[in-house]
C-alpha cells in the first residue's frame, strides 16, 4: 500500500491547497466567466504527457541497454572461463573483475552511488587482462571476448548516460507552473458552467470537481517525475536492479 500512495508528496498536498483556495475565493465573490477549456489541454496535458512517454522511453532504453551489459560480461566470462590455456588463478582473477565490473555498475546506478569513474575503470581492467594474455587465446575467441565487450562498455556507457540526462527540465517546470495556475482558471469557468446549465447545484460539486481533477493532474506530474530516475527504487515501476546483477550461482563452474 506505501508503494501506491508514494505519489502523494509535498506537491500533492500545496496543488490540492490552491484548488481549495481558488474554488472558495470563486465562490465567495461570485467571479465566473465562459473561458474554452481546449486551452488547457494544449498548456497542460499535452506537456504533460509529452513528458511522461519521454521517460517511459528512456526507462525501455536503460532496460535495453542492461540486458546487452549483463548478457556481454556473462558471454566474457564463458569466454575466458572455457579457454584451457589458462591457469586456473588467472580465471579465477578474471572471474573476481566480471563480478566486480557488475556490482560497480549496479551500485552506481542505486540509490547510493558511487563514482562512475570506478565503473570505466573495472571495465578497462577486464579489457587489459585479455590483452595482456593475447597468445593465449585463440584469435578467433580473442575476437568474441573484444565483440561482447563492446557491448559491455555500450550498455554501460548508455545506462550512465540515461541516469544522468533527464527529459528537459524547462518542460517539467513549465508543466508544474500551469497545474499550480489550472485550478485559478479552471474554477471560475466549472462555476460559469455549472450556474448556467443547472438551475441549482450544490457548491461540493464544484469543490469535487476542481480538486478531483487537479489531484489527477498533480498526480500525473509525480508518475512521470518517478519515471525520470529509474534507478532509485523509490517508484512502482523503477527498474529492479537486482536482477541484472551478475553473480557467482549465474556464472559457468570455474572448474570447466
Amino acid at each position: 500500500m506505501e508503494k501506491y500512495i508514494s505519489i502523494i508528496n509535498q506537491r500533492t498536498f500545496l496543488a490540492l491547497g490552491i484548488a481549495l483556495l481558488a474554488v472558495f475565493v470563486t465562490v465567495q465573490f461570485d467571479f465566473q466567466y465562459d473561458f474554452d477549456l481546449t486551452m488547457i489541454s494544449i498548456a497542460i496535458i499535452f506537456p504533460l504527457v509529452f513528458t511522461i512517454r519521454s521517460a517511459f522511453k528512456r526507462r525501455e532504453k536503460a532496460l535495453e541497454f542492461l540486458s546487452r551489459f549483463r548478457t556481454g560480461l556473462i558471454t566474457v566470462d564463458t569466454s575466458i572461463q572455457q579457454n584451457p590455456r589458462l591457469e586456473i588463478t588467472d580465471r579465477a582473477e578474471a572471474r573476481t573483475q566480471i563480478l566486480t565490473l557488475s556490482e560497480r555498475l549496479i551500485t552506481y546506478l542505486g540509490p547510493e552511488p558511487m563514482s562512475y569513474d570506478e565503473v570505466r575503470s573495472s571495465a578497462g581492467e577486464i579489457t587489459a587482462f585479455v590483452a595482456q594474455r593475447q597468445v593465449q587465446f585463440k584469435t578467433s575467441a580473442s575476437l568474441k571476448i573484444h565483440n561482447f565487450m563492446r557491448d559491455v562498455y555500450s550498455g554501460a556507457e548508455n545506462t550512465a548516460a540515461i541516469k544522468e540526462h533527464r527529459t528537459p527540465t524547462s518542460i517539467r517546470a513549465y508543466c508544474l507552473i500551469f497545474i499550480y495556475l489550472y485550478p485559478v482558471i479552471y474554477s471560475p469557468s466549472l462555476y460559469y458552467r455549472l450556474s448556467s446549465t443547472l438551475n441549482d447545484f450544490d457548491q461540493w460539486v464544484l469543490y469535487f470537481l476542481c480538486l478531483f481533477s487537479t489531484f489527477i493532474l498533480i498526480s500525473l506530474f509525480n508518475v512521470q517525475e518517478q519515471l525520470e530516475n529509474p534507478f532509485d527504487q523509490k517508484g512502482l515501476d523503477d527498474i529492479r536492479l537486482s536482477k541484472f546483477e551478475i553473480r557467482e550461482k549465474d556464472l559457468i563452474n570455474l572448474e570447466n
